[in-house]
């Protein structure tokens, strides 16, 4: 087989975009790494998830709406094509405020975000204590407890679901996922490219690097400078309990199987994957603060995952100028943005040229300016 098009990373981010591709009548081959490779997807909290996002960079609150949007119809199909339930639900989100400073901080965080993005009326509104416990009627809220802010166009889906329902419908498409696939060296050949892979070549026209944290040695090959750093999360998994919170929270959710996920932490630990107890501890005593009634859970897990980190945390879309037909997408959001990938960024993929509303995404955007 030669492909029309290599998406190099199975993740979330790569996966995505291999299944947009193939829908889209490619020949498309998803090269997936080994289970050594360091996953953001292992350690998700499965938000899709747009209040609060782009402070200082509008375009990204732009980015993640258009992608909240398309995300019921992409869930619909990716779920009818491959026999899954990624268990999507997006009847809104909340962000805990704790105290009356934490109340209005969190509100005039968000009125600069708008006043910024400038795109019409907010998705969001601040709720005090009293209708936030009308919307947790089963929950009870810690005294500290003030309110919160609820996102209208927020949710959250199964990020591992997600992910084997993108591989499944790649292969569904018509498309090839490749797994212990490690790209070690990319290679021009004439106008297309040479993969090197341990005891064979692959060679396709067009290339999508979308391998994560090991993006950074294979975009330099194709003349892209992608500056990286892996950001440590911690997540505990308490034991399962009956319905008792009907809407995701940043940092608190309760899954479609009864278990209260609670996370995450944000860490400069480099590629260390360890768990710690201090962790665990700060995670737990922010949750009982927020809800005294788990004091009590057990902790059946705690895990650790590296979040792909860009310099300002927003992410990088680019296609190479020396090597025209390599293009790279890196981000820490591919749950979030998982539809955008599919949608538009495999079409933009296939027509050659990204449009131009990424062009506040493209890693130049990192460059020092040289002085006179």
């Amino acid at each position: 087989m030669r492909p029309d098009i290599v998406v190099i990373g199975g993740g979330t981010v790569g996966a995505a975009i291999a299944y947009g591709l193939a829908g889209l009548k490619q020949s498309v081959m998803l090269l997936d790494g080994s289970d050594r490779d360091y996953r953001a997807a292992q350690a998700n909290f499965g938000l899709v998830w747009l209040q609060g996002k782009g402070m200082g960079l509008p375009a990204y609150q732009t980015l993640t709406r258009a992608s909240v949007c398309l995300w019921r119809d992409f869930a619909t199909e990716v779920e009818e094509l491959c026999g899954a339930d990624i268990a999507y639900e997006n009847d809104g989100g909340i962000a805990f405020c704790v105290g009356e400073d934490g109340f209005e901080n969190r509100r005039a965080q968000l009125l600069r975000l708008h006043n910024q993005w400038d795109g019409g009326e907010p998705d969001w509104e601040m709720i005090d204590r009293t209708a936030l416990q009308k919307l947790l009627p089963r929950a009870r809220l810690g005294n500290a407890v003030s309110g919160a802010s609820f996102g209208r166009l927020d949710g959250h889906a199964n990020p591992l679901r997600l992910l084997m329902a993108l591989h499944e419908g790649v292969a569904r498409h018509g498309g090839v996922v490749r797994s212990n696939a490690t790209v070690r060296r990319i290679e021009r050949a004439g106008v297309d490219f040479r993969l090197v892979l341990d005891g064979e070549e692959i060679v396709a026209p067009r290339i999508v690097i979308a391998a994560g944290l090991g993006s950074v040695a294979l975009a330099a090959q194709v003349g892209l400078d992608v500056p990286l750093r892996p950001q440590r999360g911690q997540v505990l998994v308490t034991e399962r309990f009956e319905p008792f919170l009907p809407l995701p929270a940043s940092g608190l959710r309760q899954t479609g199987e009864g278990t209260v996920m609670i996370g995450a932490t944000q860490e400069e630990a480099g590629f260390d994957l360890s768990t710690t107890s201090d962790a665990a501890a700060r995670l737990s005593r922010k949750t009982v603060e927020i809800m005294p009634d788990l004091a009590n859970a057990k902790l059946v897990r705690q895990w650790a995952g590296l979040r792909v980190m860009t310099p300002d945390s927003y992410p990088i879309y680019a296609q190479s100028q020396t090597h025209p037909g390599a293009f790279v997408a890196l981000c820490h959001s591919g749950v979030t943005l998982a539809a955008f990938h599919a949608r538009e960024l495999a079409r933009a993929v296939i027509g050659g040229d990204l449009p131009e509303f990424l062009n506040p995404f493209h890693q130049r955007r990192f460059d020092v300016p040289k002085a006179a």
